[in-house]
């Protein structure tokens, strides 16, 4: 079952000191996001002549932004993450999956993305209604993010016709996708374990079932774009902690499995794919049984550090 939440073991004193320098430090992340908007509406200028060009400064705008939060976490927070598993090359084009607990599972991958030069080419599969909130909303919706309203019916149209953009204009990306569609929480937990009974699935122990259609059409519908799709497994040693805690710097280690499979490898049917990634969350629900087992993922290939 999934870690219970994070709590805190401060003295009220550095409690309100780490509370007064997150408050300062979302103010002013907030702040320059806002001014990241107005460059990004300036942009809409630019692209009816080069949309090279009006992506190349939504890029610098993305990567700039989000590097910013990034390095102010190395700098601040002093964190660590723990990465172990396949070490990816640079600058390649990717779907990644994750399990999902809490907020902090973004900024997590984007320090990974920063260490591999690909902060501007993250895309989420984001709720649709976020697309109308200023800052973070806006923002993504320059990035080609794909936003979606939870059904396939309606979304399908929509995130084919993105997905061609990608690819017709050949854009850097790694596309991120919470493939479980929603925070891993116990009651979630439970009812996943009676749907899969249900089925006649396998019940998983600390992650849900997977929505296995949309990833399937996300794997065809960028298949010759990526280079492979690489699953995430992210753990918390001493639990799950939130967006605002990990701003206050109370998280003082994350864990990050990576495993590369590379696209030509995968299957081409779709209910094959669908399997495909049913198999990956077994194998992800018994590696996190590892590591509650024994604080540590499988080092399959040499692990490193990476301070956030």
């Amino acid at each position: 079952m999934p870690l219970q939440p994070l709590i805190e073991n401060r003295s009220p004193i550095s409690n309100a000191v780490a509370s007064v320098r997150a408050t300062l430090m979302s103010v002013f992340g907030l702040g320059t996001l806002l001014v990241v908007n107005l460059v990004q509406i300036l942009s809409l200028l630019v692209k009816p002549f080069s949309g090279r060009a009006f992506r190349k400064i939504n890029r610098a705008c993305a990567a700039g932004w989000w590097g910013m939060c990034v390095s102010g976490a190395q700098r601040i927070n002093k964190g660590q993450i723990l990465m172990t598993g396949s070490n990816v090359p640079l600058h390649e084009n990717a779907i990644i999956i994750s399990n999902h607990q809490q907020m902090p599972d973004i900024p997590t991958i984007m320090a990974f993305a920063k260490s591999k030069g690909c902060l501007g080419d993250l895309k989420f599969f984001v709720k649709d209604i976020l697309k109308w909130v200023p800052g973070i909303g806006w923002g993504m919706l320059f990035m080609d993010c794909v936003f979606v309203k939870r059904n396939w019916s309606s979304d399908s149209d929509h995130i084919l016709k993105t997905f061609s953009n990608l690819v017709d204009n050949k854009v850097p990306v790694w596309l991120v996708s919470f493939v479980e569609g929603t925070r891993a929480r116990l009651n979630k937990i439970e009812a996943s374990r009676e749907f899969a009974l249900s089925r006649a699935l396998k019940p998983l122990e600390h992650v849900l079932l997977p929505r296995t259609k949309g990833f399937a059409a996300t794997v065809e519908g960028l298949r010759g774009h990526v280079s492979a799709v690489y699953d995430l497994t992210i753990g918390y040693e001493e639990g799950v902690p939130t967006l605002s805690q990990y701003i206050k710097g109370s998280v003082h280690r994350i864990h990050l499995h990576v495993r590369r499979f590379p696209v030509e490898e995968l299957p081409t049917l779709e209910e094959d794919v669908r399997q495909w990634l049913m198999d990956r969350w077994i194998e992800k629900d018994q590696l996190l049984d590892r590591f509650y087992e024994q604080g540590a993922f499988p080092a399959e290939a040499l692990p490193h550090e990476m301070i956030v």
